[in-house]
């Protein structure tokens, strides 16, 4: 089951579950929008692999125990320990090879 991370990893923003703004990576690596357009080129800087818009989990449990309320979003934020300038130059070295091919 997804963690749903509460902030960018990049600009710490917050993204709360119903966040449209929230992008992760195959290993639930989340940043925003704007981060991964602007600073990582669709590159994630932990794996190397795309990202994917996040699945925003249903509020209301339409089936039983299946809601945000029954699986809460994680409370750790969570931050990259790279500066911007190293993310970009990572970012430089994968974001010419589609996320497919990478």
């Amino acid at each position: 089951m997804l963690e749903l991370r509460p902030n960018c990893e990049c600009c710490d923003r917050d993204l709360p579950p119903d966040s449209t703004e929230a992008m992760i990576c195959t290993y639930e690596c989340t940043f925003c929008r704007r981060c991964v357009d602007e600073i990582l080129d669709n590159v994630c800087p932990n794996c190397g692999g795309g990202f994917s818009a996040r699945p925003i989990r249903p509020q209301t449990a339409r089936r039983p125990g299946v809601s945000l309320e029954h699986q809460p979003a994680s409370a750790r934020r969570v931050s990259t320990r790279h500066s911007i300038d190293e993310l970009r130059e990572f970012s430089a070295t994968a974001k010419h090879i589609p996320p497919e091919s990478r």
